[in-house]
């Protein structure tokens, strides 16, 4: 048995009273019940205490408290990620950030903005438009989810494959360490001295410290860009399609792949014009001048035709390359009506692997009797399978998280990993030891108590051998919904 904390509920609510505002501080149970999970609700649990500091001083405030009392803290963004990163610690307390929600400055002629954590990632691409600029990383959930999320689990999007993810679209970040040290990441420069802590910061999954403010590199908007659809007659001829794209030479700005069941739910709900009897649909954009888009619309016209393509067609107008985005990006919602719930899982496979592995996918899906929807960016093979199941009962719940877990191991065996953007969380901490050997497990945990030696900042997720977090990842599972 673990000893008890060394702090009790008053008191530690009384030590953040005298930090934040009363409207600032959730102590009623009722009131956190939005704050118990992340969007996999399959796990859920309340906090002791929710904070929503308003500013940077307040969440040093809080995290040097909490460091005093030896309270675990799990920092929260937006709450749109979907691997239970960040579910409530039942004795430590929830730091919400959503407050922290200013564009500080933006600096057209060196490209970059410095925003606070709890700004959303499609608001910055919004507030530099009128410069003619963007934010390249574009998860589906850009409209809400928040940029300190996105530096969290290193977000990537659509347009990933050839503007990066967003380790590679940041300068700086600035954070709060579990000491409640406020510390500077990176720099405005190219490059910075020492060791990248930046980028090994990036997709800690806030295990490492709180995000308070983050510098993004900013691109230019393409003088055209244009959307290629194709529909094939199987997932296999889409599949091979992608590596002739890649083989050929051309990196869309996003290549992106849809199953016949996805694309029955995106058309559904989006009428983006996609072709209901294709078993595969592929979202290609092409963007830069002019003469290189025409030129490259060509060639991989020219490749989906010689792969088989079923129907093909190219955006007419920015409208309606609007518009075939929006049926990818509406994927998840719009197959959450076709369920009472789904699972989406994340995992990350070679581009020369994504045929066999659909298949595989389709197989185990007649294996677990559970529906499954393949959307993903094919262009760097990673994968989002989305489990559809019924939530109220106990006996599907247990096989929509094997199948998700056959996925994930599949994605390892044929040589990828079992995460590229949504993270470890709660909910992968199983297949980490399928991926990292013991050795491994233990260098990642000495990371970790080099920046917390105390393990209280998000205890019980991401490595899955902190001896201190044995009761935490012990307790039951959740699977309530509604």
């Amino acid at each position: 048995m673990n000893a008890p904390p060394a702090f009790s509920k008053q008191a530690l609510a009384s030590a953040l009273r005298a930090i934040l505002p009363a409207e600032c501080l959730v102590e009623d149970k009722e009131s956190q019940r939005p704050f118990e999970c992340d969007g996999l609700s399959l796990y859920r649990e309340l906090p002791l205490l929710v904070a929503l500091p308003e500013t940077v001083e307040q969440v040093q405030a809080i995290m040097q408290c909490c460091h005093r009392l030896q309270v675990p803290v799990v920092a929260r963004g937006s709450g749109t990620g979907l691997c239970a990163g960040a579910m409530p610690h039942p004795e430590g307390v929830l730091l919400g950030l959503s407050k922290l929600n200013a564009i500080m400055e933006i600096d057209p002629q060196a490209r970059t903005a410095r925003v606070q954590p709890g700004v959303t990632n499609l608001s910055i691409s919004e507030a530099v438009a009128p410069h003619g600029l963007y934010y390249g990383p574009d998860p589906s959930s850009q409209i809400a989810c928040s940029i300190g999320g996105n530096v969290a689990e290193n977000s990537g999007g659509v347009h990933c494959l050839k503007y990066g993810l967003t380790v590679h679209n940041l300068l700086s970040v600035e954070m709060i360490t579990a000491q409640g040290e406020r510390v500077e990441l990176g720099s405005s420069g190219l490059d910075s001295p020492g060791y990248d802590l930046m980028a090994l910061v990036t997709g800690s999954e806030g295990l490492l410290g709180v995000v308070t403010a983050v510098t993004v590199k900013l691109l230019p908007l393409p003088e055209v860009a244009r959307v290629v659809m194709a529909g094939f007659d199987s997932v296999r001829a889409a599949g091979d399609a992608v590596g002739a794209v890649i083989a050929a030479g051309i990196i869309p700005a996003g290549l992106e792949m849809m199953d016949a069941l996805a694309v029955q739910a995106a058309e559904d709900f989006a009428h983006a014009g996609y072709p209901r009897d294709a078993q595969a649909v592929l979202l290609c954009e092409l963007d830069g001048t002019e003469q290189e888009v025409d030129q490259h619309i060509a060639a991989v016209e020219r490749i989906f035709t010689e792969g088989g393509a079923t129907t093909l067609r190219v955006s007419a107008s920015d409208a309606e390359r609007a518009l075939l985005w929006k049926g990818r990006k509406s994927a998840f919602p719009a197959v959450g009506r076709m369920s009472p719930d789904y699972y989406c899982m994340d995992g990350t496979i070679p581009r020369s692997q994504v045929s066999h592995v659909l298949e595989e996918i389709s197989r185990l899906s007649t294996k677990y009797q559970l529906r499954c929807a393949n959307v993903f960016h094919a262009g760097d093979g990673n994968l989002h399978p989305l489990i559809m199941f019924d939530g109220g009962c106990a006996e599907q719940v247990a096989r929509a998280e094997q199948f998700g877990a056959e996925i994930l191991e599949l994605s390892v065996a044929v040589g990828g990993c079992i995460t590229g953007e949504h993270g470890v969380g709660l909910e992968k901490l199983a297949q980490m030891e399928s991926q990292f050997s013991i050795a491994e497990l233990h260098q990642f945990e000495d990371i970790k108590h080099a920046f917390d030696p105390a393990l209280t900042l998000n205890p019980g997720k991401g490595i899955p051998i902190l001896k201190r977090c044995q009761e935490y990842r012990a307790l039951p599972r959740k699977h309530q919904h509604g």
